[in-house]
């Protein structure tokens, strides 16, 4: 059995461009940023971004590029694929880019109201409820940095 699955939460590079293909289906090429950060053995914190090229077809070409915009948060589910072509100069050209098959988009900015929504090859998921006005809890975070593992703690 193989598998060829990625997920990708980052923020969009670029307005997603959308084109129209002679099927009448919609294709849409964005780029997406990811970061990481850690702390290195001298206790400075590093950080590095990669980018990555995603594509959508069909439905969720068209939800991406009505929807989302250049900076926006969004959770993308696909696989990886490599397509090659044949350049103006005689030279092979290669690109590998994630094919997305699921996403779901961050937050809605907080003038606009709050909510996210998701999409699958299924359809669109259902609406969460209706947020209340009141503040938002501020959300504890972990810092992976703080505390060590020990592997003699884990159970198993």
């Amino acid at each position: 059995m193989y598998l060829n699955r990625v997920y990708l939460l980052g923020n969009l590079t670029q307005d997603p461009e959308v084109k129209d293909l002679p099927s009448g289906s919609s294709v849409t090429n964005f780029g997406l940023a990811t970061n990481r950060s850690w702390t290195d053995q001298q206790g400075t914190k590093q950080e590095t971004v990669e980018y990555h090229s995603i594509v959508a077809f069909g439905k969720p070409a068209e939800i991406i590029g009505k929807y989302l915009r250049k900076g926006s948060l969004v959770l993308v589910e696909g696989r990886i694929q490599t397509r090659s072509w044949d350049a103006q100069d005689g030279t092979k050209k290669y690109k590998t880019e994630v094919v997305v098959e699921n996403f779901q988009m961050g937050p809605k900015n907080t003038s606009s109201g709050g909510g996210s929504n998701s999409y699958s090859n299924n359809g669109p998921s259902r609406p969460s409820p209706a947020k209340s006005s009141a503040p938002q809890e501020e959300l504890p975070t972990v810092d992976l940095d703080e505390d060590e593992i020990d592997l003699e703690e884990i159970p198993f």
